[in-house]
């Protein structure tokens, strides 16, 4: 169950470092959160729709051409291999249009964007991997069945509660409420995994994901695959989020900063977590752009902060202005530097390699604007404050400018004028090459917003020209040294918060994991009916749900009524004991009369199929030594969010109980309790 609208994550209550997990489910039914009506006619479900269509038709051409492929490496038949090569050759050709639309949707940027009249420079947002529905009800209705032994039709609710869930994340939303629906089918996968998937064999399902860009698919019988594509969707549907902010508000560059933050933490994630990937979006390659990128947009987002906050139009703050705009040029320079690299230049579209390299000179562009404004509309420095003005304007540039020396620069109008001037000049240049490479790209010419930017900045630039410049001036404008980059808000990668969404076990009722789990093995359940002697029932008793037998005395009434120690108790007189603790199955033994009680108990086996406990020599005197091999006999199990475990091998903290004694009528042995 996910938190209510109101409060998002819960953190408060959250387990540890990652605990994300509840003991039990609510008695009654809980809302679920639904995903979006994948027919409602919005543009960016009509978008996703289309995305899907052509998935599906790159699916259909690639399976007609690796038929074609193998009749033509085994035939002999020359007539039969021309007709098979022209096939062929229309199959490919229809493939490079199928790939050149998709590549135009995913271009589509300004679908994502906010509604606001304010012109902004737009972003990048990633759309989702789309996915096949799955039928997961016979597959694990009979492994239920072949590993816990119990009837797999009494599960059918909660194979269907499961399948909604996976339904439901395909179309999330584009808010905090698509976000946790996310974060709950992936938590829920952390179950899954322990329930049905044992180390050493599959499910026998298959989970197929889809290309984000390229829209080829690719499948795995591995849950890490579904974990790390519900991962991505993650991180894609923040960058959405991100770009439909409204970046003109201080509120609304915050949230895009948080929201790309997020996003680079998701990708991040994944590269660090996730191996093997069977398609590209997943790749070490992508996801180290993905994350560049997102860093670079963070960085564009904290510019237009600094321009929204910045009130006074003094010396000092047009210089930070200039500086955090060659940052935002620094690292744009740097993603543009990843997706030409060999690896990613094939599979990143033109426009977004295209729009990154605008976005670099463009704000390029922009430092050398403001150093202008800096030097040409502000009055000149007074001698009081020349050394603090020196020292700022020292570090401004990255090689000293040519000319008089700043103390001269700084103090004499007309040097500055000059400088001003020249940081103009370069200002128009680039400029001017931003302008030619969107030109270049069919898709961005197409973009009237980010036409509209290039535009008035190229217009403000030339206007603050003419106005500096003097009919007189004979001399050469000389070359402006770059400025240097620097940010007082430097990105951070937010890796994703696991614990904000907590969630119950759907499959609750196989009993605890730290028992009933896929990699556990036990001997089938068997009905025990213990009566009462003159020193009670002749057995020790220890842990929580579920409730173990830490000791039998030889020749009690336990002992000759077959229980042996390392039992695990699951019921009492027909009522599942399987998530009761120590008290409760006390209460219920000692309920009992003359009649004697009926205990159903299970006793785990290792993977040489000895029970676990005949590999121990345990002596009943020893002891708190009984039990060392009962490490999680609580009802919670946690999850770090930060560990360093891959996803082909999650791995999974547990907390160890406490044991727990009750002062009951018979006699005690150490700190268990003897009955």
């Amino acid at each position: 169950m996910v938190p209510a609208e109101g409060s998002p994550g819960g953190a408060g209550d959250a387990a540890g470092d990652g605990g994300f997990l509840l003991p039990r489910p609510p008695e009654s039914g809980s809302v679920r959160k639904q995903g979006c009506d994948p027919f409602a006619q919005t543009q960016r479900s009509k978008l996703q729709h289309r995305r899907a269509r052509i998935n599906q038709q790159i699916n259909k051409e690639m399976r007609m051409r690796a038929g074609a492929e193998n009749l033509f490496k085994a035939t002999s038949n020359h007539k039969v291999k021309e007709t098979v090569a022209l096939e062929l050759s229309y199959v490919n050709s229809n493939l490079q249009l199928l790939k050149e639309e998709l590549e135009e949707l995913n271009s589509c940027v300004d679908v994502y964007q906010n509604d606001s009249e304010s012109i902004s420079v737009p972003m990048i947002p990633l759309g989702l991997k789309e996915t096949k529905e799955m039928d997961l009800m016979a597959p694990l209705k009979d492994l239920i069945c072949e590993h816990y032994g119990e009837d797999g039709i009494s599960f059918e609710k909660e194979i269907k509660e499961l399948m909604e869930l996976r339904q439901a994340m395909r179309t999330p939303s584009r808010n905090e409420a698509g976000l946790e629906l996310l974060m709950e089918y992936y938590n829920q996968l952390y179950f899954l995994d322990n329930r049905f998937f044992p180390p050493n064999k599959n499910l026998g399902v298959f989970f197929h994901w889809y290309d984000s860009l390229t829209g080829v698919p690719s499948h795995q019988r591995a849950l890490a695959f579904e974990k790390g594509s519900v991962l991505f969707n993650i991180g894609a549907l923040h960058t959405q989020i991100g770009a439909r902010q409204d970046r003109t508000t201080l509120q609304g560059v915050d949230r895009a900063i948080d929201a790309f933050q997020k996003a680079a933490g998701a990708f991040n994630y994944l590269k660090e977590n996730f191996s093997n990937a069977p398609s590209l979006d997943m790749s070490t390659a992508s996801l180290n752009m993905l994350v560049r990128l997102m860093i670079a947009q963070v960085q564009e987002c904290v510019f237009e902060k600094v321009t929204l906050t910045s009130a006074q139009n003094d010396f000092f703050t047009q210089l930070q202005i200039a500086q955090e705009a060659a940052r935002v040029e620094e690292v744009y320079s740097l993603v543009h530097q990843t997706m030409t690299q060999a690896h990613v230049k094939d599979y990143v579209p033109f426009s977004w390699a295209t729009m990154v390299h605008v976005k670099s000179e463009h704000f390029k562009a922009l430092s050398h604007y403001y150093a202008a404004v800096a030097l040409c509309d502000c009055p000149s420095v007074s001698d009081a404050d020349l050394p603090e003005h020196e020292k700022a304007f020292v570090q401004f540039h990255v090689t000293v400018p040519e000319g008089p020396s700043l103390h001269l620069v700084l103090q004499d109008q007309e040097e500055r004028r000059k400088l001003g001037k020249a940081h103009l000049k370069k200002a128009i240049m680039r400029h001017e090459e931003a302008m030619r490479i969107h030109s270049l790209c069919k898709i961005l010419r197409k973009m009237d917003i980010l036409q509209e930017v290039l535009s008035f900045t190229h217009k403000h630039s030339l206007s603050k020209y003419s106005e500096i410049d003097h009919e007189e001036d004979f001399f050469e404008t000389g070359d402006a040294p770059d400025i240097h980059p620097k940010t007082n808000q430097r990105p951070e990668i937010k890796s994703p918060n696991f614990s904000q969404v907590k969630v119950t076990d759907i499959f609750h009722r196989l009993g605890p994991l730290s028992v009933f789990s896929a990699k556990n093995k036990w001997h089938p359940a068997r009905r025990v009916h213990l009566a009462r002697g003159e020193n009670g029932f002749g057995l020790t008793l220890r842990g929580d749900s579920p409730v173990l037998i830490a000791g039998v005395i030889p020749g009690g009434c336990a002992s000759e009524a077959g229980l042996k120690e390392g039992d695990y108790i699951v019921s009492v007189n027909s009522e599942d004991c399987k998530w009761s603790k120590h008290a409760e199955v006390v209460q219920l033994m000692k309920s009992v009369g003359e009649e004697g009680v009926d205990i159903g108990v299970v006793t785990l086996q290792s993977s040489d199929g000895q029970n676990v406990v005949d590999r121990r020599s345990v002596a009943m005197s020893s002891g708190g030594a009984l039990l060392k091999n009962n490490k999680e006999n609580n009802r919670k199990s946690l999850m770090n969010s930060k560990s360093a475990s891959t996803l082909l091998a999650w791995s999974k903290k547990s907390k160890r109980s406490k044991s727990s004694t009750y002062s009951l009528p018979f006699t005690t042995a150490g700190d268990e309790s003897m009955y």
